[in-house]
């Protein structure tokens, strides 16, 4: 039976741009999941294999980067207008361009300075709070005489651009990894909290408002320390929140490092990382993995080292 080729289309989907726009010592973050999807004068290509008419989908990905640093994201509207324009009007064969965006939106932390009547002291200038993102937990464990209560979230989502470095570190045969003196840290915060209220007979904690204490401290802790490692920081965060909240007798992280690195633009004629920003691939896998718990001292730690046992 004869057959004859339908709908189709290709390109280069997910691509994952972070955008660090430098307003002197104020970032800004543009934070999109861009997809490319190019159709057009693509019947050779599946009937005979000529790739005569094919944009490579490494080129779309690399405009999209390309693109992202020459003409900035006022928009994500705006920024698909641009690349959907330049695809179509670009290149002959390609009649319709698709482009579609996820935006994902941040908001800068309050820092403990907040209200202090100091300019800028109520939020910090590069760190950022993922809008919405985390999840709230707890679990209740009661044997009829004793109370165990671990709350916690997951998938709280907190990013510096920069005050983060890493170096120092062993390096033997395999070690390629360069070391860094200004990078993005990011990562998506999971905590588990356990309280020291055991039985009836002792006050009980005011949940909500605990709840929304140390979420807060973890956060400023994340902003204002100056970090030469993603455990460093985490022992920060979990020190400010005990050190803070004499509810809390123990609290356990899992951080995964989530890496940003620079788009090499060189083969663009474009310089990358200068004075007014730069653009980042966002990786998203593999990961480094920073687990670590802090206690208050003379307290045992009881939240299980697997977090996924609960």
């Amino acid at each position: 039976m004869p057959t004859i080729l339908g709908q189709n289309q290709y390109g280069k989907a997910e691509n994952r741009v972070v955008k660090i726009t430098r307003d002197g010592a104020t970032h800004h973050i543009k934070d999109l999941n861009v997809s490319v999807a190019l159709s057009g004068a693509m019947e050779e290509v599946h009937y005979s294999g000529s790739n005569a008419n094919v944009l490579p989908t490494d080129t779309t990905k690399n405009t999209v980067f390309a693109f992202a640093k020459e003409h900035g994201i006022e928009s994500a509207e705006q920024f698909g207008i641009h690349l959907a324009r330049h695809f179509v009007t670009s290149q002959e064969p390609i009649h319709r361009a698709r482009i579609r965006i996820e935006e994902y939106a941040w908001e800068r932390i309050e820092t403990s300075g907040a209200h202090s009547g100091a300019a800028g002291a109520d939020e910090a200038r590069h760190s950022f709070v993922r809008k919405g993102q985390e999840t709230r937990l707890t679990q209740i464990t009661y044997d009829g005489e004793r109370w165990e209560v671990v709350s916690g979230l997951k998938d709280l989502t907190v990013m510096n651009s920069t005050d983060s470095e890493f170096w120092g570190y062993i390096k033997d045969k395999y070690t390629t990894l360069k070391e860094a003196y200004d990078r993005i840290l990011a990562t998506s915060v999971a905590a588990r909290w356990r309280f020291g209220w055991t039985d009836d007979e002792q006050p009980v904690p005011d949940w909500e408002q605990s709840y929304e204490q140390v979420r807060k401290h973890m956060l400023q802790a994340f902003a204002e320390t100056y970090s030469l490692s993603l455990q460093q920081t985490l022992y920060q965060m979990g020190a400010r929140v005990i050190d803070h909240r004499d509810e809390i007798d123990e609290i356990r992280f899992s951080l995964p490092n989530s890496h940003h690195f620079l788009v090499d633009m060189e083969p663009f004629g474009l310089k990358n990382d200068t004075a007014d920003g730069a653009v980042y691939i966002a990786a998203d896998r593999p990961y480094g993995l920073i687990e670590g718990t802090v206690l208050r001292d003379g307290c045992e730690a009881r939240i299980p080292v697997d977090l996924t046992n609960l």
